[in-house]
């Protein structure tokens, strides 16, 4: 008997694109004989629905969606397993699975696990599930689960005694780095370790900040890798039961790890891909500087959407060095992108102009150096007005960590792609590209940081070292360690104190940022919630 893991790209509340979606996946699976097909969860809404979900036209919707669906599988020899929210007594909501047979609902599963920690906020929004569920199908006995269901003992416990053919597993589980491997991890301790077999049909695609990266999975009941679906795309991932359930394999699969780089890499191109189309933006604009993180945004721009869509925009000023205009325009030749350039010494100075009398006495520092950064923003959000592009913002991890970046400059925009990626990360990823075709000139790369707002300017004039910048944020925000725990070997103690005060005084622009892919187990963003006003130190 052959079962299949539908590995789909949803979009939130898109009903009518997700429910075709499925209906494509149910009738090429019937078509080579799969008798059960299992689609990710809340596969017909799209995940996460968030505070939609507190809306009852939008229940009301995914109930319709949900009969819809039935109509038009209901002549198809398969049963078809859907994930949607739905309505218990007594006001609860359920995430929850349905079993359609002939389009018609079989059986429901609902959530018992529901997580509330990192980028999940469910309890928000759902009841748990107090019950196991296994449905007979050809024969076959199968439990369900859905995501966080199986990296808990409370959920999978119970299905021990059950004994299952196969246990089968609905996921809208995010991307992060080495996720995967984490993933391989849990459903051995929670499901091998009791003899149990699974097969899981994950998301793939962009929703806002999230990336879900798809490799779905089967493991058979020794904790062997049966079949994994492609990464970062959409599969159809077609197994037999028997195989599953008898531990056997004629070839098992080997679990392949990328590179971070090429993990990393892949996320953004379907982070920023997904983000733009879905939102049905025409093309992209960035504003170009002859650096590596605008260079790296540019590279993944192109990746993501083709050459056509995406306008590079080069806005020198007079601490621009020639450097940065040859390497831009090398770039943009590389790619064959449309480019401009801007100069904005005339602006610059007629700003300068306006404000002599204030400014009088006074001695230049930052002022004059976010001035040119919000001219450019202007600039860039001028164009971006009129031909409906959407501006992408360069600024990085670090960079966003101590606010090294300008208020309605630099973070003009829409979307951040660097957004939860370190300094030293960019640098890995424009080496990645550059191994896959040289598209970054090697200038950009070797070349001291800057942003050139004044004149012989670099990034470590007021900055650590980015090795050792990367080092205390890593540890401070993702591991969130403190006090003595932050002591590395070889970083004086000022610098760590510095760089923490420097994260927590510019909470403020972070919340004023543009959204931009998670790619590491915590970013700015979602699953990053600290007040702006705060006594903490």
């Amino acid at each position: 008997m052959l079962i299949a893991a539908a590995q789909l790209n949803q979009t939130v509340a898109d009903f009518d694109a997700n429910r075709a979606r499925i209906v494509e996946a149910a009738s090429d699976a019937s078509a080579r004989g799969v008798g059960i097909l299992l689609t990710p969860e809340l596969s017909l809404c799209g995940y996460p629905p968030e505070d939609l979900l507190l809306r009852p036209a939008f229940i009301d919707r995914c109930e319709s969606s949900l009969a819809l669906l039935g109509e038009q599988i209901a002549s198809l020899p398969i049963d078809v397993i859907v994930g949607l929210p739905r309505r218990g007594k007594h006001g609860k909501l359920y995430n929850a699975a349905v079993w359609l047979r002939g389009g018609k609902p079989l059986a429901w599963y609902h959530k018992q696990a529901l997580p509330n920690y990192d980028v999940f906020d469910e309890k928000r929004y759902f009841d748990p599930g107090q019950e196991s569920c296994v449905v007979e199908s050809f024969g076959k006995r199968f439990a369900l689960l859905i995501c966080e269901d199986f990296w808990t003992d409370e959920a999978c416990k119970p299905l021990q005694d059950l004994r299952p053919d196969a246990v089968l597993v609905l996921n809208a589980s995010p991307f992060h780095i080495n996720k995967q491997s984490q993933r391989l991890d849990v459903a051995r301790k929670h499901l091998s370790a009791r003899g149990l077999a699974m097969l899981s049909a994950n998301l793939v695609g962009g929703q806002d900040e999230l990336v879900f990266d798809g490799c779905s999975f089967a493991l058979e009941r020794t904790g062997t890798l049966h079949h994994q679906a492609q990464a970062f795309e959409p599969d159809l991932l077609v197994m037999s039961v028997d195989e599953l359930k008898q531990g056997f394999a004629p070839t098992p699969v080997p679990l392949r790890i990328a590179s971070e780089e090429e993990q990393v890499w892949r996320a953004l191109v379907l982070g920023t891909r997904d983000y733009v189309l879905k939102n049905k933006f025409p093309g992209v604009l960035i504003g170009l500087s002859g650096g590596i993180d605008s260079a790296v945004t540019l590279a993944i721009a192109v990746d993501a959407l083709g050459a056509e869509r995406v306008r590079a925009v080069m806005m020198p000023s007079q601490y621009t060095a020639d450097i940065s205009w040859i390497d831009s325009r090398d770039m943009v030749a590389r790619l064959g992108v449309r480019y401009d350039e801007y100069p904005i010494k005339g602006l610059f100075e007629s700003y300068l102009a306006i404000l002599a009398d204030d400014f009088n006495g006074k001695a230049q520092d930052a002022t004059e150096e976010n001035l040119q950064a919000r001219i450019r923003g202007t600039i860039l959000m001028a164009l971006s007005n009129k031909h409906g592009s959407l501006v992408l913002t360069t600024s990085n991890k670090s960079e966003s960590a101590v606010g090294y970046a300008t208020l309605y400059g630099d973070m003009a925009g829409g979307f951040a792609v660097l957004k939860d990626v370190y300094k030293t990360l960019v640098y890995r990823l424009a080496a990645y590209r550059n191994e896959l075709s040289e598209i970054i000139p090697m200038r950009i790369i070797e070349r001291p940081p800057s942003a050139e707002l004044r004149p012989d300017q670099t990034d470590q004039d007021s900055l650590p070292p980015y090795d050792v910048l990367d080092s205390i944020i890593q540890r401070y925000m993702e591991s969130n360690l403190s006090g003595d725990q932050l002591s590395i070997g070889g970083i004086d103690d000022a610098t760590i104190q510095r760089v923490v005060r420097l994260i927590q005084v510019n909470e403020y622009k972070r919340r004023q940022a543009a959204v931009g892919v998670r790619v590491t187990p915590r970013a700015w963003g979602r699953d990053w919630r600290y007040p702006i006003t705060s006594g903490w130190r």
